[in-house]
């Protein structure tokens, strides 16, 4: 039921579907009519021309079943196909859309796991178990009828026995339903496990954790197999007690049945055809006890990706966005903002945050690990939303704009960049798919990345890599510099950009950006000061609050917080400035 409104928008096919299905279920319900006859009064004729017709009859329908069952197959299969796709599509189309706040509490191989394993799961219930259960389904009920229809007597028999069976398939159907759906979760955390694992095998190398990572997943997999184990206990169990009631049962309506013909009250013919429809209808409902327990764990599957289909971002558009001032300006302003991460809401990390950066002006964020500097960068993506207070930019609160609107507006090069595996051209053009070769290689060369990408066997068509693991960091940085100067947008977001290139990688970069922040808004967040003297201003972090602002000159020559970082770096001689003194 999950499913159904995925199902429906493909009526046609479906129609088709149900017509072959029924028309293969009618043509296997008439053969027994056929045998009756034949039993009846083929034999009893004095030449061969009543059985052949018979026959002959028979054969046409042995060739009108196998034309209504491959089509219902190409039917079934295809909808499955085309709805388990759409699946896909609409649940990482989901994943994508739902804000960091649902990440920070959810593992991507677990995501993954639905995407894959779960699907995968729904696609095989679907393209066999399905088309077998409707079609013993229609079986079941056309037998049913055709029974009562050829001896009431007996079929009310089997029909008082029918409940007995039911009840039971029902009830097993629901613990392996909730059974398989302990399968699936503890495998998608084997998933994510070993997703982690794999991602970081450089560094469980290092530390010569790959006995620890092995024994870690073993367990994880054991879990999961126990889990597995405890889902086809279930359904095994199911299974033999469909057949054992099913067919017992019928054992029990032909013996009655035999003494009828014994006692003349019921001709061969009849009981033969009797016979048949109770063959069709305990075949069906045995083959529909055992496809019950597919469709159980496609339930559960079904049902763990509709909780994502159903997951509602916590950052979204507003009912009734404003437009963004035309052209930017580029103007910032964190109004009274308080902040706490909602995966430890106890712990405050922007505590009543005012601060405006001018259009065109470069403000750097300085301040030790966990003073809320990179937080402020995404509270203006609005990855999150402020506890109190506003951001804006240009004038309008980022919450009453469109979020594509938004973070068009600005380029980000964080520190943790991301490389994706695809072309060097790819990665750069990511933020501008459009974009032209020459454009991609011209943003390039500003980024001082031309020179190491032209060097390569493919250039710009090489292969990153996933995550980029055959580049170094400082070519990894620089192709994410380059990806922000293509998209030219009026406000530039660098979080310790130049953090992973050498001192020569360094001072190019740092040229290419200088260029890039001339009449552009450009908050940077930064650890090494030598990288930010150039600042129009400083602004000075700690636990949550600003505790100074100013240049770097006049900051310096306070006694605070920002003159106690300067000595730590310079005066040590981590990094000395050409001209600085102190």
């Amino acid at each position: 039921m999950r499913l159904m409104p995925h199902v429906l928008r493909y009526r046609g096919m479906v129609c088709a579907a149900i017509v072959f299905l029924t028309l293969a279920a009618i043509t296997t319900l008439a053969l027994p009519l056929a045998v009756r006859r034949m039993i009846d009064h083929g034999f009893a004729a004095e030449d061969g021309g009543f059985v052949n017709k018979y026959f002959g009859m028979m054969l046409v329908l042995a060739a009108l079943l196998a034309l209504a069952s491959a089509m219902r197959y190409y039917y079934v299969i295809t909808i499955g196909e085309r709805v388990v796709a759409d699946i896909r599509r609409e649940v990482f189309s989901r994943i994508t859309a739902l804000s960091p706040s649902f990440f920070d509490v959810n593992q991507s191989g677990e995501l993954v796991s639905r995407l894959t394993a779960d699907t995968t799961q729904i696609k095989s219930a679907f393209g066999s178990s399905a088309s077998v259960a409707l079609r013993n389904l229609i079986l079941c009920l056309g037998a049913m009828v055709m029974m009562i229809y050829t001896s009431p007597a007996l079929s009310g028999m089997v029909l008082g026995a029918i409940p007995l069976i039911v009840f039971p398939l029902v009830a097993f159907g629901r613990s392996v339903r909730r059974r398989s759906r302990a399968a699936q979760d503890k495998l998608a955390e084997t998933s994510a496990f070993a997703s982690e694992t794999i991602g970081a095998v450089r560094t469980i190398q290092a530390f010569n954790g790959e006995g620890e990572a092995d024994k870690r997943y073993s367990a994880t997999v054991e879990f999961a197999y126990e889990a597995a184990r405890s889902a086809i206990r279930s359904r095994a169990l199911l299974t033999g007690v469909g057949i054992l009631l099913v067919f017992g049962s019928i054992v029990g309506v032909l013996w009655y049945g035999a003494q009828n013909v014994l006692a003349g009250t019921m001709s061969a013919g009849t009981l033969g055809q009797f016979v048949l429809y109770a063959v069709l209808l305990a075949s069906s409902l045995g083959q529909l006890s055992e496809v019950w327990g597919d469709l159980s764990q496609a339930g559960g599957a079904a049902e763990r990706l509709t909780e994502l289909l159903h997951e509602v971002p916590a950052i979204r558009d507003p009912e009734a966005p404003l437009s963004l001032p035309s052209p930017a300006r580029g103007e910032v302003e964190f109004d009274n903002v308080s902040f706490a991460y909602p995966s430890r809401v106890s712990a405050v990390t922007l505590n009543s945050l005012s601060l405006k950066v001018k259009a065109g002006e470069t403000v750097a964020i300085v301040g030790p690990s966990g003073a809320g500097k990179s937080t402020i960068l995404s509270l203006l993506l609005r990855y999150y939303d402020p506890v109190a207070g506003s951001v804006k930019l240009d004038g309008v609160d980022v919450k009453q704009a469109r979020l594509t609107d938004l973070r068009s507006r600005m380029a980000i090069v964080p520190q943790d960049v991301t490389i994706f595996a695809a072309s060097i051209h790819d990665n750069i053009a990511f933020g501008k798919p459009d974009a032209t070769r020459d454009e991609v290689r011209a943003a390039a060369v500003a980024a001082q990345a031309d020179g190491f990408i032209t060097a390569l066997d493919n250039g710009y068509d090489t292969l990153a890599g996933e995550r980029g693991i055959t580049l170094s960091g400082g070519q990894r940085q620089r192709i994410a510099i380059a990806r922000a100067i293509l998209k030219d947008a009026p406000v530039l977001l660098l979080d310790e950009a130049t953090s992973a290139l050498d001192a020569e990688s360094e001072t190019l970069v740092q040229k290419a950006l200088d260029g890039l922040m001339k009449d552009r808004t450009t908050i940077v967040i930064a650890h090494r000061l030598a990288t930010i003297l150039k600042a129009d201003r400083i602004v000075v972090m700690e636990n949550g609050h600003i505790v100074e602002q100013g240049t770097h000159h006049s900051l310096a020559a306070d006694d605070g917080l920002y003159a106690k970082l300067a000595r730590l770096q310079f005066d040590r001689g981590l990094e000395r400035p050409n001209g600085l003194t102190h």
